[in-house]
């Protein structure tokens, strides 16, 4: 089967999120939330990083995504120091949850 002809009408991802406020606001979330794990990085052990990926963040809440119950256990018990930390950033954040997923790379 050939492929599809490409449309002359294409646009550049910043063009697109430009044109459409919903993506806008769904990209400026995203930022959000990784400016927030960048914030907090350093008080997550070393060998724990690679386990912990920025999720949603709405309403104030912030998810953080995990790979494994393991994770979610240890990084449960740094949940006061992360939110202090973002809280003496100026985020409004007011609420951090754990949620693991498993990883379907």
């Amino acid at each position: 089967m050939p492929p599809a002809p490409k449309s002359r009408n294409t646009f550049t991802l910043e063009q697109a999120v430009g044109a459409a406020p919903s993506l806008a606001a769904l990209q400026e979330r995203i930022r959000e939330s990784r400016w927030c794990l960048d914030q907090v990085q350093h008080l997550i052990p070393a060998g724990l990083r690679a386990h912990v990926r920025p999720g949603p963040l709405q309403d104030q809440e912030w998810c953080l995504m995990v790979s494994s119950a393991a994770a979610s256990t240890k990084l449960r018990q740094l949940l006061p120091a992360l939110q202090l930390a973002l809280t003496q950033r100026g985020a409004q954040v007011t609420a951090i949850r754990i949620k693991v997923q498993a990883s379907g790379r």
